[in-house]
């Protein structure tokens, strides 16, 4: 399959993606560590490159690929107090921290090489959870077409929890939402189930339909979880722990029975995966070659 927007189309990624059904399983960007750094805009569309922040607070903040590097700020809230926040999250470790600056130069003195070895500083431990929302429309106008009632509806039910942020990857599957620590994607969000799915979360559980993957896991692995919860139909969120890999099988472990899924990844044809970027891309495709369950030592 080949789509494009073409030239004076009024092309969306987000609407092409749900007519040709592209499955959110397997699509989160896989991170060690997430730095949301509270900036109240605006922001350009890369960010933080692309913002007024300081030339070399931006130069700090871009040296590592594996910590995921978010803008953050409230929705239509105005900032009343000299701290900003900064939150500093390791989704395989379910560990969330908090410090703040007062002069943007001060974040030139964080330690993103500590960070990306997964060595946490001594800042405040955040025991609860972050929902972060994309709404970053000059990056893609899915992002705030669609995020922006989203985050505004989750702002109604969890306020102190929910933070705008800029691209986190996926523009096809706007509106997204991260949920801190445990770096779970999650995409098609839409205003009327954004506090649903936050409060299973708080409650344990998950929402199978729209979880993209959990960002700690490399993306067939994602898939490979998903493909078992949908199996099985097992939302609580620590019910599955990845117990061993090996090339395309997964082997993960449920109330003390192991299953392995073995998934394949295709490329689906091409498509424009997102509204700014008119050029064809190949559409990644997992598939779920088998599911099995493993016998244990007391299986006959």
């Amino acid at each position: 399959m080949t789509t494009r927007g073409g030239a004076g189309v009024d092309f969306r990624c987000a609407a092409a993606a749900e007519r040709r059904q592209d499955d959110l399983a397997g699509t989160a960007t896989q991170v060690r560590a997430f730095l949301l750094v509270e900036h109240q805009g605006p922001w350009g569309a890369s960010a933080p490159q692309d913002s007024r922040l300081p030339e070399t607070v931006k130069a700090h903040l871009s040296t590592h690929k594996v910590i995921k590097v978010l803008l953050a700020r409230r929705h239509h809230r105005a900032h009343r107090t000299p701290e900003y926040s900064v939150f500093l999250a390791f989704p395989g470790r379910g560990l969330l921290l908090r410090s703040g600056y007062e002069d943007p130069e001060e974040l030139t003195a964080l330690d993103l090489d500590a960070f990306a070895r997964g060595e946490a500083p001594d800042w405040t431990e955040i025991p609860g959870t972050l929902f972060g929302v994309c709404t970053h429309g000059r990056h893609d106008a899915c992002c705030a077409e669609r995020g922006r009632p989203v985050a505004a509806a989750l702002t109604g039910s969890h306020p102190e929890e929910t933070w705008e942020i800029s691209h986190m990857g996926g523009d096809r599957f706007a509106a997204n939402m991260v949920v801190l620590p445990d770096g779970l994607y999650y995409g098609r969000m839409e205003p009327g189930t954004a506090s649903q799915v936050a409060s299973l979360h708080e409650r344990g559980r998950v929402d199978i339909e729209r979880l993209r993957g959990r960002s700690s896991y490399p993306m067939s692995v994602q898939y490979a979880e998903i493909a078992l919860r949908r199996h099985l139909e097992e939302d609580r969120l620590d019910a599955l722990r990845l117990v061993r890999r090996q090339g395309p099988i997964s082997v993960f472990r449920r109330d003390g029975l192991d299953w392995a899924v073995t998934v394949r990844k295709v490329i689906g044809g091409e498509a424009q995966m997102t509204c700014g970027l008119e050029q064809l891309s190949p559409l990644p495709v997992f598939e779920a070659v088998s599911i099995t369950r493993l016998a244990s030592p007391r299986d006959p």
